[in-house]
């Protein structure tokens, strides 16, 4: 039988009103710019995210919101994390792998419009993909791994390209997935090992909950609990300490 969660079921609505913003400006097409910090923003970034606030202030009014085009307002103690179109570079090119990520303390979503995924998770409950509970792979050595990871670039730029050699030397196999992606794979075992860099909190909140409940871990690439160092470091969690152990500096 469900158990019902209110809060969670709010944030599933908002994650698909504001999908299907995002979903209808996708089709069409969006001119893009570029923030202060370089990334990038579009109209329907802005569109989604407004829909996402609207329906969560409606649901939960007591709850303030942190959220990556209009910043923080609100309640501070119990608070939603938006991202309203994670892979926005993936969004402006034709891509269909960007999703909507909603988080709160106890709860995450990871909403795909393209393809209609929704993952959630609750602290205590385990994770779900479209209602069916997932978890993450038995693989047990990184000779057997799959390791996922995003741009290239950054990593070489931000001083974790000899780390990276080393993983991909251990692992089997890489694939570039990059954003949410990423960790969600991982949630449902599709891969072994995800990292990213250049990450803000709305980039890894509702992931690091889902990835938990899944039976996973998240930390940043120096193995500490941590949502705002910028970087990344998901597992199975029986590959975690040899991943971190890897990408260490030299």
């Amino acid at each position: 039988m469900r158990v019902v969660d209110t809060v969670l079921d709010a944030m599933v609505a908002a994650a698909r009103a504001g999908g299907a913003v995002a979903l209808a400006h996708f089709r069409r097409g969006v001119d893009v710019t570029l923030k202060a910090d370089r990334s990038p923003v579009t109209i329907a970034d802005r569109d989604a995210e407004q829909t996402i606030l609207t329906s969560l202030a409606r649901a939960c009014p007591d709850h303030g919101i942190l959220a990556e085009e209009s910043g923080g307002s609100g309640p501070g103690a119990r608070r939603f994390i938006v991202d309203p179109i994670d892979g926005t570079r993936n969004f402006a090119r034709g891509i269909p792998y960007w999703a909507v990520l909603v988080a709160q303390e106890e709860d995450g979503v990871i909403h795909q419009p393209a393809s209609g995924e929704v993952y959630t998770a609750r602290r205590g409950r385990g994770a779900q993909l479209d209602g069916a509970p997932i978890h993450v792979s038995p693989v047990a050595t990184l000779g057997e791994a799959t390791v996922a990871h995003g741009t290239l670039r950054i990593l070489r730029r931000r001083g974790r390209w000899e780390g990276f050699e080393r993983l991909v030397d251990a692992t089997r196999s890489q694939r570039g997935f990059g954003d949410f992606l990423c960790y969600a794979w991982l949630a449902a075992g599709r891969v072994d090992v995800a990292l990213g860099l250049n990450l803000k909190i709305w980039d890894v909140a509702a992931p690091k909950i889902i990835v938990e409940e899944a039976g996973g871990r998240l930390t940043d690439l120096d193995g500490h609990d941590s949502l705002t160092s910028g970087t990344a470091l998901a597992s199975n969690g029986r590959l975690h300490a040899a991943a971190l152990k890897a990408l260490a500096a030299s």
